[in-house]
């Protein structure tokens, strides 16, 4: 059994370096990679393109890139809840290029798959479209839409084996999965890691081809983003 663990995050994000182009999975600040985030700030690197659906809050997530300066261009589908992302761009300092969030899911999972483009109905007659062939099927307009090209993809996992197979819980099933394998390396944090053959294989949500290596993370807050309550009778 080929063993993809790493001993810790430092070493899982060995090769990281200035102007690449980093996926990472999550949806709001559920399932973000908060180890793997913690150490791109730490090491310092910059003029990094993010692939993520959001942007974080401005202190978590990739909001603690943002407040480094040390994101370049922001790939995302939402980005409203991050007042220092919203200042960059507005002031010219970040490059955005806002994406719809099932053409952002579908250009991950085409990396993944290793398609290099698709056609969408999405954003067609939009500015999404400006620059892009675009094709008509049965009487329907779509545009094409290349796949992401990037060099590391880092992802949460609820459980991990040695081997790399993942299973993700609840709402962290968002783009972790589908940012599996989608760039040159795959880096899974876990809250649980275990030796291969433990997990149940009809569990697993991700085979352990798709990652290149595996740590067990510590110490999450796993935030929320926006807490409502019912208000008591």
């Amino acid at each position: 059994m080929i063993k993809k663990t790493v001993a810790d995050v430092g070493t899982a994000l060995e090769g990281v370096k200035d102007g690449m182009t980093i996926m990472l999975g999550g949806f709001g600040l559920c399932g973000i990679p908060e180890n793997a985030i913690s150490e791109l700030v730490r090491l310092g690197v910059k003029d990094l393109t993010c692939i993520s659906n959001n942007a974080g809050v401005d202190d978590f997530g990739l909001g603690l890139l943002l407040q480094k300066r040390q994101i370049r261009k922001m790939i995302s589908s939402y980005v409203g809840e991050n007042e220092e992302f919203e200042r960059q761009m507005l002031s010219g300092e970040l490059e955005v290029e806002l994406t719809p969030q099932g053409t952002l899911a579908e250009k991950c999972r085409a990396a993944q798959a290793g398609f290099p483009a698709f056609y969408t109905p999405a954003g067609y007659g939009t500015e999404v479209s400006l620059g892009k062939e675009t094709r008509e099927f049965n009487g329907k307009m779509y545009v094409l839409e290349e796949a992401f090209k990037a060099d590391f993809s880092l992802v949460k996992a609820w459980k991990g084996d040695e081997a790399g197979n993942l299973i993700f819980k609840g709402t962290a099933r968002n783009f972790n999965p589908c940012m599996c394998g989608a760039a040159k390396i795959t880096v899974a944090e876990v809250e649980e890691l275990v030796p291969a053959g433990e997990l149940d294989p009809n569990e697993i949500h991700i085979p352990g081809i798709f990652v290149t290596r595996i740590f067990q993370g510590k110490n999450y807050e796993k935030r929320i983003e926006q807490r409502t309550v019912r208000k008591r009778n």
